[in-house]
């Protein structure tokens, strides 16, 4: 059996001198030339992948991070697309046709991933990337019906697979594609999360707590209202990434170079879009102006600020369920997350809120990642954006964080959270929070003097209240019920059993 290639991180060394680890990989095969314009050079007898590849590799080894996967299947139905239109145009037989389509699904099913070892940071636009795929498809498709890897004067990358195409049409085709795809799994992990929200804002409805600005006491409020307005801010963020497709669905298929069309048939142009619409089931179609899409990635920004805003929010969220949760003895700990695992190798029992602590992590990531889409776009010039593969690993990348962290913070916290009731009550107690309800009813003057009075006396406003024959400490607490605190707004009813002074 043909061993696997070089891979990052493995023993032969990618992760040092890539190049130096082909080189002894190939000494361990039987080897095919492979040629392009620049010579010929030695492969693997059985690799999928070809001269082109095997320069990418040479000349950069860079980050040691793959170029997505998600854009790699894209990719494969970006060329499975084309073949078709080809047919259609009278430009590709159908044998070779069938065999492309049939290479490119096994692409975009997963297979075939040890052929793709081209860095994700890369020169040339993406150029590097479609060349790859252009050698894996053509070489498996040459497989399918019967003949060895690089006969390509039956099958040839360029030829055949890349036919009436450009690096610069199909790159940022298959970066939409990808993005769709992974942007309705987000989605569905946004719904995931804004649903344990809603569970919990129902769960804790009568939970009453204190609500704290600039993480002082404030005004009393619920547990449950806290979580629904999480649930809310999440909502939003699932109607964004919902409307952000739309920035992305126009594709730039058949623009070829400079987004002109020149070297393409008409006939092909009008159909490869509506193939790639018909494979993969999203809701693509031709931009109106080639040009600008090949040339412009201002909707790539636009999405990556929609999920810059998402990460806000899930920030947001678990900064203050880690709040919440603190201490839990000598915190607020009115609510205690899920015990996942130990916290500390040198104090027993302590247990920390890791799943929060993950997912701001990789909130903060995809904020840092926006950065970069935002400079790359800018940074493109004249009619294409060199910059395009580092926008497409950013951008990706984002998605990919939010879907997994926006899944796991709904599975694995927010499902276990409990409230700690007994806490929130003995806080409400001990704070300020009956002495805002009365301000309506004894003005601000009054209850600050109440309140100095308490102090001084060394009791709860409540107990001074009934000690000065104000207000029944049994009837104080129907001024914090959970009924009460739910109610927009005030009645003059809800201070009936309070005596003004002086009356």
């Amino acid at each position: 059996m043909l061993p696997k290639p070089p891979q990052r991180g493995s023993p032969t060394g990618w992760s040092g001198d890539r190049p130096a680890a082909l080189v002894a990989f190939r000494g361990a095969c039987s080897m095919r030339q492979d040629t392009d314009a620049l010579g010929a050079t030695a492969l693997p007898e059985g690799s999928l992948y070809g001269v082109h590849t095997a320069r990418a590799l040479a000349n950069f080894p860079v980050s040691g991070q793959s170029v997505a996967p998600e854009l790699l299947s894209a990719f494969a139905w970006v060329k499975a697309a084309c073949a078709l239109a080809n047919q259609d145009a009278g430009h590709l037989d159908a044998a070779r046709t069938s065999a492309i389509v049939a290479a490119c699904r096994e692409i975009a099913a997963g297979r075939h991933t040890e052929q793709f070892p081209v860095d994700a940071l890369q020169g040339g636009a993406g150029t590097s990337t479609n060349m790859n795929v252009n050698e894996v498809v053509a070489n498996r498709a040459l497989q399918l019906m019967g003949r060895q890897p690089g006969d390509h004067e039956f099958l040839s990358p360029l030829g055949h697979v890349n036919l009436h195409q450009s690096t610069n049409d199909t790159y940022p085709t298959a970066l939409r594609v990808a993005a769709l795809t992974l942007l309705k799994d987000l989605e569905t992990a946004a719904s995931r999360l804004q649903d344990a929200l809603q569970a919990k804002e129902a769960a804790f409805a009568h939970v009453v707590k204190v609500g704290r600005t600039e993480l002082m006491d404030a005004v009393p409020m619920t547990l449950g209202m806290t979580f629904g307005a999480f649930a809310e801010a999440v909502a939003r963020d699932r109607w964004r990434i919902f409307k952000c497709r739309e920035r992305i669905k126009q594709v730039p298929l058949g623009g070829t170079a400079v987004g002109t069309g020149l070297g393409a048939p008409r006939a092909f142009i009008f159909k490869a879009a509506e193939h790639l619409r018909h494979l993969t089931g999203l809701p693509v179609s031709r931009a109106e102006n080639l040009v600008d899409a090949t040339a412009n990635a201002d909707c790539f920004v636009e999405v990556s600020g929609i999920l810059s805003a998402f990460a806000a929010n899930l920030l947001k969220i678990a900064s203050d369920l880690r709040l919440l949760a603190s201490g839990p003895h000598t915190g607020i700990g009115e609510i205690r997350l899920p015990a996942l695992q130990a916290g500390s190798s040198i104090m027993p029992g302590k247990v920390n809120p890791v799943i929060p602590e993950c997912v701001g992590q990789a909130a903060l990531t995809v904020m840092g990642n926006h950065q970069t889409v935002t400079l790359v776009a800018g940074l493109g010039q004249l009619e294409i954006n060199q910059y395009l593969p580092l926008l497409a690993h950013k951008l990706l990348e984002s998605i990919r964080l939010l879907r997994d962290a926006s899944t796991l913070f709904a599975d694995k916290c927010v499902a276990g959270i409990e409230a700690d009731e007994t806490r929130c009550r003995e806080l409400v107690e001990k704070s300020q929070a009956l002495a805002t309800v009365l301000v309506p009813a004894l003005g601000y003057e009054t209850v600050a003097r109440l309140m100095a009075e308490a102090q001084a006396a060394g009791r709860s406003l409540a107990a001074h209240l009934d000690a000065v024959g104000l207000l029944p400490q049994a009837e104080a607490a129907t001024l914090l019920a959970p009924k009460r605190m739910r109610k927009l707004g005030f009645e003059e009813e809800d201070y009936k059993s309070l005596r003004r002074p002086g009356a």
